[in-house]
């Protein structure tokens, strides 16, 4: 008697779900537990449009949350789609979209399973604060790999592994500073550039560039620059 398959397991922690799903009536408050992602947003949408000229591009935001990024892309003339597997926040996503006139696809959906579905369907893939949060990295980069269509723009985003990371990242951003809540992040999680550059390798992609995005407790501000040793960012190119 045959068995029938069952269907792959979202690459998904259910208890991330639920911590964001928590947060998502406030995802769209400037002051609230997601202004630092308010903050950054302008300084990673520049980098992105920098690179990869959003207007007219088809592109996916992969864990877009309640919309910070996507709408913003789509502002700036992009065909945007964003998913993400915590129901709330893309509840909000789509009610601020709304409101504000934003032209954005959403969807409850994995990035493995929509790969599956549209392989090199888009221009460029951003997957931005995400992968400290899944619990394998390297099949989100897979899947956001296999959605670009060859010539096309993958960017990611996520936190180091050091001690000085550690210290940074969660015992002054979320204990001294709080500007996250506690808990949100998990110091096992956080991912090397070597370890995110040799993912990207593994799955097809070209390493272009690897920005850090530090904070200056003093002047309150983010800026991007040379320094990775906590948060920082890479663009990638899939090879035509």
């Amino acid at each position: 008697m045959e068995t029938a398959e069952r269907p792959p397991l979202p690459n998904a922690d259910p208890a991330e779900l639920q911590k964001f799903g928590a947060l998502a009536h406030r995802w769209w408050d400037p002051q609230g537990d997601m202004r630092p992602l308010h903050e950054i947003n302008p300084l990673r949408l520049d980098w992105i449009d920098r690179l990869a000229s959003l207007a007219g591009q088809r592109v996916v935001d992969v864990g877009c949350g309640g919309g910070i990024l996507a709408e913003a892309m789509a502002q700036r003339g992009a065909r945007v789609t964003g998913i993400d597997l915590s129901t709330k926040p893309l509840r909000v996503a789509q009610l601020h979209a709304l409101e504000s006139g934003a032209t954005v696809d959403y969807l409850e959906r994995s990035a493995e399973s929509l790969a599956a579905e549209s392989p090199a369907a888009f221009d460029v893939v951003t997957c931005m604060e995400m992968l400290e949060h899944v619990p394998d990295p390297s099949s989100s980069v897979l899947a956001c790999s296999t959605l670009a269509r060859p010539g096309g723009w993958v960017f990611f985003s996520t936190i180091n592994r050091n001690p000085k990371s550690f210290l940074f990242a969660i015992v002054g951003a979320e204990y001294v500073l709080r500007l996250l809540p506690r808990g949100t992040h998990e110091y096992a999680k956080f991912i090397r550039p070597n370890e995110l550059a040799a993912m990207s390798r593994n799955a097809g992609l070209e390493v272009v560039e690897i920005l850090g995005l530090t904070y200056n407790p003093l002047t309150r501000r983010f800026a991007l620059g040379g320094d990775t040793d906590v948060n920082y960012l890479v663009a990638c190119r899939k090879p035509q």
